[in-house]
């Protein structure tokens, strides 16, 4: 492990705890949330809360006045921030990196669903399996970008993300290579990723799109109905047919389990008939119950995949873990692309 890992360096709640400047979170919302109830569940004090100058209205957020940073600059003769929110806007980023030349700047991971945070805990009770995942990695790149998720997933340090980024043009043009597929595409949100598969492919057979949220299915629906071949399906995907209920919000990122919410039908892969030779998983989570789900086809068809790891904090080992056991035959691929903190982390197999 001690290769995989930084040596003599603590995990970013333990450095959180132990600063002896301010700690200020950047950003307000479920992410800003999440941090705030780590802090008290790990005795770390916040500070404050800052936006950026576009967003900041010294509206009150969870008993914090949200400030600027130069509000804060002139307050402190330094701080620690701890990034609470996510982008892969490439102005957004820099505005971030900006920052972090100026401030230490952290980012503790909070995942999108569950709610289990690495620590030492963490590493002491998975050891044996990120040891075992990382041994599965295909390639040198995979095994770099695994190393650089674990590390910045315990320390927080931005530096590692960086480290570990490429484009999608690698991985469809040196991984994937789609051509004539049957393309099922999980967590089709609008229909972005069905015109991605489109933008990569040398052709295809059919397109078998998939979104849970009502709103986003007619979106999805109008966005393909001139596209040959494809059909959209209004369901979730989990490890057994049923019900299932998710937020009424139309975002990427309906909360799931809402029973406040809108009452959907789940199906399986196995369940969908579409013979697929290429599947695109991103699904809020359910990544692991999708595996469940559709071992008949993974062990039978072997298609190709295209699976969202980072989701849950155990993701990106575990997802590993679980494929290889339904079709050991599987070529493991793990890749990170441009996304500050550790999203659009994905798992391509084949």
């Amino acid at each position: 492990m001690m290769k995989l890992m930084e040596q003599n360096c603590p995990n970013v709640w333990d450095a959180l705890k132990k600063s002896k400047k301010p700690i200020v979170l950047y950003g307000m919302g479920n992410g800003a949330d999440k941090v705030l109830d780590a802090f008290g569940n790990y005795g770390i004090k916040a500070a404050g809360v800052m936006a950026s100058d576009d967003f900041c209205r010294y509206q009150e957020y969870r008993g914090f006045t949200v400030k600027k940073q130069s509000d804060f600059e002139r307050e402190y003769d330094d701080f620690v921030i701890a990034l609470c929110f996510g982008s892969s806007l490439p102005d957004v980023m820099g505005h971030i990196e900006a920052v972090a030349n100026q401030h230490t700047v952290l980012a503790p991971n909070v995942p999108v669903a569950g709610d289990v945070l690495m620590d030492d805990g963490f590493i002491t009770r998975y050891r044996g399996d990120i040891e075992k995942a990382y041994a599965l990695m295909a390639d040198g790149s995979s095994k770099k970008v695994f190393q650089n998720a674990l590390r910045f997933y315990y320390t927080g340090k931005l530096a590692y993300l960086k480290e570990m980024e490429s484009e999608k043009d690698e991985v469809f043009r040196d991984i994937l290579k789609l051509s004539g597929e049957r393309y099922l595409d999980l967590g089709a949100y609008r229909g972005d990723t069905v015109d991605e598969f489109l933008r990569y492919t040398n052709g295809y057979q059919t397109i078998t799109a998939v979104e849970p949220n009502p709103k986003n299915f007619g979106k999805l629906s109008e966005h393909i109905k001139d596209i040959e071949n494809a059909t959209a399906v209004n369901a979730g995907i989990a490890d057994a047919v049923g019900t299932m209920y998710i937020s009424k919000k139309a975002g990427r990122m309906p909360a799931l389990n809402d029973t406040n919410g809108i009452e959907i039908p789940v199906t399986t892969v196995d369940e969908i008939n579409c013979s697929p030779t290429y599947i695109k998983v991103d699904i809020e989570g359910m990544e692991s119950a999708m595996l469940k789900g559709a071992r008949q086809t993974l062990k039978e068809r072997k298609p190709k995949l295209n699976l969202a790891a980072y989701h849950r904090t155990e993701d990106f080992f575990e997802l590993v873990l679980q494929l290889h056991k339904i079709n050991p035959e599987y070529k493991i691929f793990l890749r990170k692309h441009p996304y500050i903190p550790c999203w659009d982390l994905n798992i391509y197999a084949l």
